[in-house]
């Protein structure tokens, strides 16, 4: 749920990256920490196991202009990805405004993202949210390595509605940026609308 604070003209948005373990959702949020200005981005909070995979989530504030007369900010969570922290998942996952779905995709990992994909309905319903009527971004990550899943499965067996995808290698940087501008320009929308119910022409992210 968008945080909306009237008196300081404050909005901040929520948005999960959720996905297979290892698919590379702390490789976004560690790339954006790096890359974004410092003035306009807070510390990353990594919460990580001791062989550095995410234990709870991991958390980074993005400033990010304004809409109307509100700044705008992201919170950007990304959950666990091992199976034995699915209650973690499921709770990282209340009150998101935007999901990105990172999918690793290395061929041997198809089944792997097909039970994620499959979770992440599960645990939105659990959170009464419905995931066609939540913004959602897919990021087809690891496209730099060998024996790589076709884009075009990826499409017929997650995404059949031809939602927004982005060809990525978050290690490399590649498609994180623009995984950040795809989700943000659907969530801003749907944001806006639910909780001033303005028209998307009435207001523009600055």
């Amino acid at each position: 749920m968008c945080l909306v604070n009237y008196v300081a003209k404050s909005l901040s948005v929520k948005i999960v990256y959720y996905g297979p373990g290892l698919s590379g959702k702390t490789t976004n949020l560690r790339y954006l920490y790096y890359k974004l200005n410092p003035s306009t981005r807070g510390n990353l909070i990594c919460i990580e196991t001791d062989v550095k995979r995410t234990f709870f989530f991991d958390l980074l504030p993005v400033r990010a202009g304004t809409v109307g007369e509100f700044r705008l900010s992201f919170q950007l969570v990304a959950s666990p990805g091992q199976v034995f922290y699915e209650a973690s998942r499921l709770s990282v996952l209340k009150s998101a405004d935007g999901i990105v779905f990172v999918a690793d995709s290395q061929i041997p990992l198809l089944d792997a993202n097909l039970e994620s994909f499959d979770e992440l309905r599960k645990n939105l319903l659990a959170n009464d949210i419905e995931l066609n009527k939540i913004p959602l971004v897919f990021q087809y990550n690891k496209r730099d390595l060998e024996n790589l899943i076709p884009v075009e499965t990826f499409n017929n067996l997650i995404n059949p509605k031809k939602l927004p995808y982005i060809e990525a290698s978050a290690c490399n940087g590649i498609g994180v940026v623009e995984t950040l501008k795809e989700i943000a320009r659907v969530t801003v929308p749907a944001v806006r609308e639910k909780y001033f119910g303005k028209k998307a022409e009435a207001w523009e992210v600055q």
